[in-house]
């Protein structure tokens, strides 16, 4: 009896000058969990996004349960049977989970959608897959970690036998991970095939059946698990052998640059969600924040940046009063960016990568003479920018919407990290990047470190917050509750104060 579910074959898909995918074959099998890594730009989303129908590749073939199917034909993908679960999330904010998972596919009972009956199905795929999740919820309301489960059942109820995990975990706190990989795993148990797209080697190692690298558009090898460590696994990916510890010296902590002195601040639902935080940032350190997503740290940030009003506190920068200041005027006075939402925050859809990667100093010279952009110089600033930061283009002149999520937030960090700031804020700034960018910028918030910048770093990767930093601020219910030494705590005991266990 054939077990194979997606059989892949010689597939190429060229954009412009760029390679996305030569000649790769590929079979994943029922029950089965085949991880896809690669670096940014590898070529791992073309790839799934031509057997899902989204993109039309130049050659090759797509075979689903012993029948090929029509390149570029997404209804076509759904009807044999494969779900995808793209990185960013297709909801509709003000809808209900229920109504989410029906849209486009509605029960009628007779001219009438039947909630009664959408309910009910949620419920039973609920139950049927683990997903345990309340079919009436407002999905705007919903933590990111549910608002994923939604994404799943959306493509469960579809009868799926593949379902493609695109990035899953990119958004998603420690906790949430853990949940995310038990759903797998169920899956999995039912016989559902299962492509999972990440760039984390933990995740990989401890979900997937089968490992496939893919570099430069090509697939470079197959491993297993247990044949497997982080740093092959790496090594395979990137072409080079991997540093996992860092070369951190010694901080040298100067004056305190940025002050927060009982600060209040709402969220979008006008419910308090910093609650009367304090904190000091010191010139030549770094201070990561540590907590479970949804306890005030996007707030305390955006408030930070001048994008968010406070109710009451302050805060100080180089001893001049922030508040109220806009967010061009916070930046005038210091302090770069790395926002944690680079799609909605950090580039503009309809620039150039070029453009985009002088966003903050598009006025000043050498860029503008006056009211005259200096298109020489921009360009020439942002070539190097691309090379400094290893940016996947063959130009900047391309739109900032062809390149790749984790290359998208390399022009976020190239930009905002290459500018003389005295404070650095970077939220989330790993999200979405493969291990060896990751790499690449932990040095480089180091050497901003080194040089006397301060840098606060929000992040729900426990790890990252635990090598890079010089001090963990722990944040809950919209307080620091806990200032730690990286060097005498563990993931344990920060994972509790982070559920809310007193130290």
């Amino acid at each position: 009896m054939d077990t194979t579910l997606l059989r892949i074959e010689n597939l190429s898909k060229t954009f412009a000058t760029v390679k996305a995918n030569d000649n790769i074959s590929l079979e994943v099998n029922k029950g089965e969990v085949v991880a896809l890594l690669g670096e940014n730009g590898a070529g791992k989303s073309t790839l799934v996004k031509s057997v899902f129908g989204l993109v039309k590749p130049d050659s090759g073939t797509i075979t689903i349960k012993g029948e090929v199917i029509e390149a570029g034909d997404t209804a076509a993908a759904i009807r044999h049977g494969i779900g995808m679960v793209h990185q960013h999330f297709q909801l509709v904010p003000v809808m209900s989970v229920a109504e989410n998972i029906i849209l486009g596919d509605e029960p009628h009972k007779g001219a009438f959608i039947s909630y009664a009956e959408a309910r009910e199905s949620v419920k039973e795929l609920s139950d049927k897959f683990g997903l345990d999740i309340d079919p009436d919820a407002i999905v705007e309301d919903l933590p990111v970690g549910l608002q994923q489960r939604v994404e799943i059942l959306k493509a469960l109820r579809k009868n799926v036998d593949l379902l493609i995990l695109d990035e899953p975990t990119a958004v998603l706190t420690p906790q949430e991970i853990e949940e995310l990989l038990q759903v797998i795993r169920n899956l999995s148990s039912q016989g559902v095939g299962i492509i999972f797209i990440t760039h984390k080697l933990r995740e990989v190692l401890a979900v997937a059946d089968r490992i496939v690298v893919l570099r430069n558009g090509k697939s470079v090898g197959t491993a297993t698990p247990k044949e497997s460590t982080e740093s092959s696994l790496a090594q395979l990916m990137i072409g080079r052998e991997v540093i996992f510890r860092l070369d951190k010296k010694e901080a040298k902590p100067g004056a305190v640059v940025l002050e927060i002195d009982d600060l209040y601040v709402k969220d979008d639902r006008k419910l308090m969600s910093v609650n009367g935080l304090s904190l000091s940032l010191h010139a030549g350190e770094i201070l990561g924040v540590a907590g479970v997503e949804g306890n005030g740290q996007r707030e305390l940030v955006e408030a930070l940046t001048g994008m968010r009003p406070t109710v009451k506190g302050s805060f100080s920068i180089l001893g001049e009063v922030a508040i109220g200041k806009n967010p061009h005027a916070i930046h005038t006075m210091g302090v770069s960016h790395v926002p944690e939402d680079r799609e909605k925050d950090g580039l503009i859809a309809t620039l150039s990568i070029d453009e985009n990667l002088v966003l903050n100093q598009y006025k000043n010279p050498p860029f503008a003479k006056g009211w005259i952009r200096n298109i020489a110089a921009v360009n020439s600033y942002a070539a190097k920018m691309i090379e400094k930061f290893d940016v996947r283009t063959p130009s900047g002149k391309y739109p900032i919407n062809s390149l790749s999520g984790g290359n998208k937030q390399k022009v976020v960090i190239a930009r905002e990290m290459s500018q003389d700031s005295k404070i650095i804020i970077a939220s989330q700034p790993t999200r979405g990047i493969d291990i060896g960018s990751i790499e690449f910028i932990h040095n480089q918030l180091l050497a901003s470190r080194d040089s006397g910048v301060a840098v606060l770093l929000v992040s729900a990767e426990l790890d990252e917050i635990l090598s890079i930093s010089d001090r963990i601020a722990v944040m809950y219910g919209g307080k620091i509750v806990a200032i730690l030494d990286p060097h005498d705590v563990d993931r344990t005991q920060i994972g509790r104060l982070m559920a809310g266990a007193t130290q």
